[in-house]
């Protein structure tokens, strides 16, 4: 799966404006704002900081203003984590000071631009089928969990096989398995007019299909965003 592309500043603003949390001599009060590359505030964004030492996190999720303000422990170094579609990734650190005569507040701003495609690495069927194999499960749970969370994307699952095999027979099994991969996600609740479903046979490699490997990458399952 291809990494959105995140930048991240962090910019310490004493105590003014800190609302409804405020900072303590223990706790820094962080403001986390997320919005997209047209500075279109992001809804349902979960932004995570895990404490390098002790691997304890600290979580929100933003609101309609692609906001939303927690309290962490001062004295740490804390990694930056982002919910993608189905899996956590680390973009950057934030290290807290220790004095406990400041009371400390940031504004953490996320500027979030998602490539326009993924691969679905561990989404797998057994050979020649479109059924699924049970180790799939995970990481369609979680697309489908991000695709609740954010209620106004729409993609297409857009499946691809290798050259092997009758040209028409592939293009039936692409779409076959691109629509098993939609009932998967209709059946977890996501709704049905957000998820569409196409298969595209052997005519979109990427990758050489003159060796094992090659064949085994253009033999792929991927998201496409249609609506953000």
């Amino acid at each position: 799966m291809k990494k959105a592309l995140i930048i991240v500043s962090f910019l310490s603003v004493g105590i003014a404006n800190a609302q409804d949390l405020q900072p303590t001599s223990t706790e820094a009060c962080l403001t986390v704002n997320v919005a997209d590359d047209k500075k279109k505030p992001q809804a349902g964004e979960t932004v995570t900081f895990e404490n390098t030492a002790n691997k304890k996190q600290y979580s929100g999720k933003t609101r309609e203003d692609g906001k939303f303000k927690i309290l962490v422990p001062k004295g740490a170094t804390y990694k930056l984590k982002y919910r993608a579609f189905s899996t956590n990734v680390d973009y950057s650190t934030l290290t807290l000071p220790v004095s406990k005569d400041t009371l400390v507040s940031f504004d953490v701003n996320i500027i979030l631009s998602l490539p326009k495609s993924y691969t679905l690495d561990n989404v797998f069927f057994d050979t020649g089928k479109a059924s699924l194999r049970p180790e799939s499960s995970k990481e369609l749970n979680e697309l489908a969990e991000y695709m609740l969370l954010k209620k106004s994307l729409v993609i297409e699952i857009a499946g691809h096989t290798d050259n092997v095999g009758v040209k028409e027979a592939n293009q039936k099994l692409s779409e076959d398995r691109a629509n098993m991969v939609r009932d998967y996600l209709l059946k977890r609740g996501v709704a049905a007019d957000h998820v569409v479903a196409k298969g595209y046979g052997d005519t979109q490699p990427v990758a050489d299909n003159n060796t094992d490997k090659g064949k085994q990458k253009n033999r792929r399952t991927e998201v496409r965003i249609i609506k953000g």
